[in-house]
């Protein structure tokens, strides 16, 4: 009796599909390290590249908005794919995001992004804005479990406190934490009532945890923010692409802290020694104001003086005038009043400073 063949037969289709359901199955998600090959970009939407070692070499694929950061060949990286086989037959790897491997691509990276930016003048000075001289409404982005995070806080309430503060608590290392950083942004500058001031920090950490701050769509979303930024992130020593773009860079988290806020000791200090300037000062200038005031009252004094010895002069003079025509001084320097009608045979009335004389007219001559 011949033995019946179980074993099944497939269409290349199917068994293509089969494939892929199994990878799928078992390696949703892989990551694989290697070096940059045979880098390009289709149509300005499709990214194609292998990546290879000294043994293999595994084609991959992406769309250009999930670069984000920028590659070339040479360069190691760490990529985040799920394995497929083309209905061609051929082996590749469907790319979700893609990370510089090692200091020196991390170091190519940096410097091949930061030039594209500087281009387009993200980091240029003049598009820089001023941070609130003490701002009442502070919106933080950071992980609240980070030290960082902490020494912010208890510096900046040391230091002045009183300041309203939002939080956006996000992840700041993995492949998550830029695009948690970014929807922090977005939501703050989409507030009814803007925050004054958006603080993004970070504690130190290696080349590769502060990669996230050099991702090209966190940067270019800081630079789009309506609200000022502040950017603390790492040791003094690091730099990153966020820290160039912010409108002020904060060496660490505990400096962010300090240039946002003044220091409430200094500041009263500072008062005392005002107050302690500022009244000799007054002093002086009350005493000023003291001697200017009695000058002009003297002044005013004499010219009123002046004023009334002018109007006893006249009144004096009046006086003496009045005093001349007084019909009693008349009549004392000899002269003498006629009262009635001047006529032949009339009687008229004669007076004189010692008396009062009747008499008839008895000629009446003109001159």
């Amino acid at each position: 009796m011949e033995k019946q063949n179980l074993k099944p037969i497939f269409s290349v289709s199917d068994l293509i599909a089969i494939v892929n359901q199994t990878l799928e199955y078992s390696y949703p998600n892989i990551e694989v390290e290697g070096e940059v090959a045979s880098f390009k970009v289709n149509q300005e939407k499709f990214v194609f590249f292998d990546i290879k070692d000294a043994e293999g070499s595994i084609g991959c694929f992406m769309t250009v908005w999930q670069l984000r950061v920028p590659i070339e060949d040479g360069m190691k990286v760490i990529i985040s794919a799920s394995p497929k086989l083309t209905k061609w037959g051929k082996f590749s790897l469907t790319v979700k995001s893609v990370r510089p491997s090692g200091e020196g691509a991390l170091r190519k990276s940096f410097e091949l992004l930061k030039n594209k930016l500087d281009s387009e003048g993200l980091f240029a000075i003049d598009r820089k804005r001023q941070l609130p001289a003490m701002p009442q409404r502070i919106a933080v982005i950071s992980s609240i479990q980070a030290a960082g995070y902490a020494d912010f806080i208890k510096i900046m309430n040391d230091r002045w406190g009183g300041m309203k503060v939002d939080v956006a608590n996000v992840q700041v290392q993995g492949s998550a934490s830029a695009d948690q950083i970014i929807k922090a942004i977005d939501f703050f500058n989409q507030q009814e009532i803007l925050p004054e001031v958006i603080v993004i920090i970070r504690g130190g950490g290696s080349a590769d945890d502060l990669s996230v701050f050099n991702d090209e769509l966190l940067v270019r979303s800081i630079a789009a923010s309506r609200i000022p930024t502040l950017v603390g992130v790492g040791h003094e020593t690091d730099d990153s692409l966020a820290d160039l773009v912010a409108d002020v860079r904060a060496s660490t988290p505990s400096n962010a802290a300090q240039i946002l806020t003044p220091d409430k000791k200094e500041t009263i200090g500072s008062i005392h020694n005002q107050l302690g300037s500022i009244l000799p000062r007054m002093l002086l200038l009350i005493n000023q104001y003291k001697q200017a005031n009695q000058e002009t009252l003297k002044a005013v004094v004499e010219i009123i003086e002046m004023k009334i010895a002018d109007k006893a002069r006249h009144i004096s003079n009046i006086r003496s005038i009045l005093t001349q025509l007084n019909p009693e001084m008349i009549l004392a320097r000899g002269y003498a009043l006629v009262r009635g009608l001047v006529d032949i045979n009339s009687i008229i009335e004669i007076e004189t400073n010692k008396a009062i004389i009747k008499a008839e007219v008895k000629n009446v001559s003109n001159k």
